[in-house]
């Protein structure tokens, strides 16, 4: 007997009209959550990650943005919700950190007054003195010292890492099933850092979220992903659990990416080249006119299909489909993928 994703994401598109052309942000992926599990939605800088996130709880603007697909929590169809059912779901059981606590958060007011005021719109029922309990509760459950003291400060008068708590304390307050974390760790110091990702995965014991937590640092990843999914330029390019992407990376660009890592060999100079205009991207595969093992079949037709290349691990490279050499990208095969694709990785 199956049960159904938490979330689940299918031939996602976002696309916004500008001056110079659409701009295709999100180009047809899919994903499925389960409950429980933390999956990592990895990539550079400009690569759709945070459109992708937003486009979830149409949180895009539109016009000039344009959201198709179907998202759906716990077999609901977000895209078919109404302006009421979509403020439900919103901050509700779906929540968001957004990327910079500094901007969301209101400068002009308490940090009090915005989580309470968060508590009350959700629960129009609880009195002010409530909501301020309920804020302390919050603030204390984040690791803030000397809470209700600290709940008539200014956001100013906060670190970046506490800060950033703040806004976890506010994403909780529905007790979401669903928690969206678009890079929070970005702008805190090493230190700082690993005590958010140490609080997150402390609240999702207690809670039993699910996360998607959106980052381009493969070494958070490497914390706290149970699955993660690789994009560039709007495209799934692999996907897997983390055990697959980091022991076996199968994409190109996976594999670039990883060797971006201190001590890695593109630690210094990074991946040649930049990521593809979205207004106009190359025929074929996005990531082939920064890739060395690029053929002249990578930049034609459109973006290969994903490819199985060991149980529910799968990459969009035409090396995986039969006739290539898959070894190239990868190295020997193993049985268990020698089982997945049949053995066959030439003809």
């Amino acid at each position: 007997m199956t049960t159904e994703p938490l979330l689940s994401v299918e031939n996602l598109h976002t696309t916004f009209t500008t001056d110079a052309g659409t701009l295709t942000a999100v180009d047809g992926i899919s994903f499925e959550i389960e409950e429980g599990e933390t999956m990592c939605l990895v990539g550079e800088s400009g690569s759709g990650k945070t459109v992708a996130s937003e486009s979830i709880t149409r949180l895009v603007q539109s016009p000039p943005g344009e959201v198709q697909g179907t998202v759906e929590f716990r077999g609901r169809d977000i895209g078919e919700m109404d302006d009421t059912e979509l403020r439900e779901i919103r901050g509700g059981d779906v929540a968001h950190i957004f990327q910079n606590p500094q901007d969301a958060l209101n400068h002009c007011y308490t940090v009090g007054w915005q989580i309470v005021e968060a508590v009350q719109s959700h629960e129009p029922n609880t009195g002010r003195e409530a909501a301020r309990e309920r804020a302390v509760e919050l603030l204390t459950e984040v690791g803030i010292a000397n809470a209700a003291a600290r709940l008539d400060d200014y956001p100013h008068e906060f670190s970046g890492g506490q800060k950033q708590r703040v806004m976890i304390a506010m994403a909780l307050v529905t007790n979401p099933e669903l928690l969206i974390a678009d890079e929070p760790t970005t702008a805190l110091d090493v230190t700082v850092q690993a005590q958010i990702l140490k609080l997150l995965d402390r609240l999702q014991d207690e809670y039993g979220m699910g996360i998607l937590f959106v980052t381009h640092d493969l070494g958070v990843v490497a914390q706290i992903a149970d699955s993660v999914v690789v994009m560039y330029a709007g495209k799934v390019m692999e996907r897997g659990s983390v055990l697959d992407i980091f022991e076996q990376p199968s994409h190109p660009y996976t594999r670039a990416l990883i060797e971006c890592l201190p001590g890695g060999e593109r630690s210094i100079d990074g991946i040649p080249g930049t990521l593809p205009d979205p207004v106009d991207p190359p025929e074929g595969c996005r990531f082939a006119p920064r890739c060395e093992h690029a053929v002249p079949e990578c930049r034609t037709d459109d973006h290969p299909e994903e490819s199985p290349v060991s149980g529910d691990h799968l990459a969009a490279c035409i090396y995986y489909k039969p006739g290539y050499d898959a070894t190239v990208i990868h190295g020997p095969e193993t049985d268990a993928q020698a089982n997945a694709t049949g053995g066959v990785t030439n003809d």
